[in-house]
This record gives structure tokens, sequence and C-alpha cells, in this order.
């Protein structure tokens, strides 16, 4: 699927959770298993590459270019991106 710089594909994301599933992969937190029912499912999805940094149409791989993070994890990639740019 082609998306432009700017938009996030539902698809791509829901297909990155089932193939990883809805842990962080970086610290391994679990917010079901943390929180019970209420966690189920809630996970961030992280672009590996920052998508403002690649041209106007891109094909996303979910399971080469995306990752599942908490968002305390999710934080700290996306403050490490920024302090490498």
């Amino acid at each position: 699927m082609q998306v432009n710089s700017y938009e996030r594909d539902k698809d791509a994301r829901k297909r990155c959770i089932d193939h990883f599933g809805a842990k962080c992969n970086v610290c391994g937190l679990d917010f079901q298993e943390k929180y019970g029912e209420i966690g189920a499912g809630f996970i961030h999805v992280h672009h590996k590459v920052e998508i403002s940094t690649i041209g106007k149409e891109y094909s996303v791989n979910p399971k080469t270019d995306l990752i599942p993070v908490c968002p305390n994890c999710h934080s700290i990639l996306r403050k490490e991106s920024q302090h490498i740019q």
C-alpha cells in the first residue's frame, strides 16, 4: 500500500501487531498482563525510519518497517532519533 509521508496506515499497524503481538519489543511490557483486560491490545507502533524523512510515497512493510513498543520506549526512541539528526 502506498501512503504519503504524513499518513499513518492503519492496516499496516494491524498487520505489525498481528505479526509481533501487542508487547513492547524493547522492554517486554504487555499491557494486558500488567493491567488486565483494559490493557488488551494497547501498544504503540514505531516507524523504524522516521516517516518525515522518507520521500513522498513509500510502501510500508509491517514486519521490517514497524515495531510495537510501549509509550515510554516509544518516547525514548523518538527522542533518540531527534538527537541523532
